[in-house]
């Protein structure tokens, strides 16, 4: 690590110099398939044709212009997320963690105009919604939190798909406003709530006049098979944040928001120097355009179907193996012990793949996998898996 960079990462042994497709190259020009897809963002994958010519024509036209005048490629982008998500209007800032600070800040301004002196927000034991003091405070994860108290005040924190403790919840805080969580937990290993949770959710929401804000950061821009998981449970929520693979790579995030909340802000309540940039929101717009044309999201769902069915019938009955869950292209291989030795010598096969809470192999391959390469990684895992001692 340079002498010069901060101490924030725990690196891999391993650097990258460029791509295609789905595929890496590293200093010693050694080839990776890559199923992290950088977190889960570059999900059209590497040095795609399309958005590349995109992204130099714009940094040869206009980069920025701040957010004192109208910027058309933002109003374009904010159609297409509207479009697709169901959602009045969008806010467009640069991460996944701003996103969330927007829809925090929604929630608690709708609990003022509506009378309440402290308007509390529920979230979920297990969550990730990202790095600043409000989203930390609203991670039940004391290991990101410690050194860094006191915490933001005002969540009331909840056990992730567990409808009657919400209701109870609810009963005891009159001035609950809001429930924040993921459709599906990507940080704690690829967490799927039962049939059912997100339908009771939005009953009790409509029922209390409680918003529903689902963090799309992760599980959003078909990584599931859909543009947003929560449409598997064919409901719709208030609020919606959405980044990582909005534009391929190039720094994005949004906040959508319908009803109360889309119109709770005016002028000076929120706002970004560098978010909704001509060059951040016409990539956006194109990464979108090719996933409806490409239809992306079919070639997720397939894919994972299929990668998800082999996994379970090569190693649903090692002993070793907790479970085996996902959906689309977001997948998880829960082990009994440390998954860190699968991980270290997959990538010196060849293969990068990421491990979270030291037992959990997450897989977020780019959503343009294909049969073939699918195939390998499905290989490489399953047999690195059934040899660990």
């Amino acid at each position: 690590m340079s002498k010069y960079l901060m101490n924030t990462y725990a690196r891999l042994p391993v650097a990258f110099t460029h791509g295609e497709g789905a595929w890496l190259w590293d200093t010693e020009g050694r080839k990776y398939l890559d199923a992290v897809s950088g977190l889960g963002v570059t999900s059209l994958g590497h040095s795609q044709p399309e958005v590349a010519a995109v992204i130099a024509d714009q940094a040869a036209t206009l980069l920025h212009t701040a957010n004192l005048a109208g910027i058309p490629w933002q109003e374009k982008l904010a159609e297409k997320l509207c479009k697709h998500s169901r959602m009045d209007k969008a806010f467009i800032a640069n991460t996944g963690a701003e996103a969330v600070e927007c829809a925090l800040k929604i929630a608690r301004l709708c609990g003022h105009q509506r009378g309440f002196e402290k308007p509390l927000i529920a979230v979920t034991n297990g969550a990730f919604h990202g790095r600043t003091l409000a989203t930390i405070s609203a991670t039940d994860n004391i290991k990101i939190q410690q050194g860094f108290e006191p915490m933001v005040a005002g969540y009331i924190h909840l056990p992730y798909a567990d409808s009657d403790a919400f209701e109870k919840a609810i009963e005891e805080n009159p001035e609950l406003v809001a429930i924040l969580l993921e459709p599906i937990q990507g940080e704690t290993g690829v967490v799927v709530p039962p049939a059912g949770y997100f339908k009771n959710l939005r009953k009790l929401c409509d029922q209390h006049n409680i918003l529903l804000i689902c963090d799309e950061i992760q599980a959003g821009m078909n990584r599931t098979g859909k543009w947003f998981a929560h449409q598997h449970d064919d409901i719709l929520p208030d609020i919606i944040t959405v980044a990582k693979a909005l534009a391929n790579g190039i720094p994005i995030g949004a906040c959508l928001a319908r009803g109360e909340a889309a119109t709770a802000f005016v002028p000076g309540n929120h706002g970004s120097t560098f978010g909704g940039n001509p060059l951040s929101c016409r990539t956006a717009c194109t990464v979108i355009d090719i996933m409806e044309r490409d239809n992306i999201g079919d070639n997720a769902a397939d894919i994972g179907n299929w990668l998800q069915q082999g996994f379970k019938e090569k190693l649903a009955t090692d002993p070793k193996v907790v479970d085996i869950r996902g959906r689309g292209l977001m997948l998880a291989i829960e082990l009994d012990r440390s998954a860190i030795p699968v991980r270290d010598t997959a990538l010196a096969e060849g293969v990068l793949i990421n491990v979270t809470h030291e037992k959990i192999i997450r897989l977020l391959p780019p959503l343009i996998l294909n049969r073939q390469e699918a195939e390998k990684l499905l290989e490489t895992v399953s047999r690195l898996v059934s040899d660990l001692e």
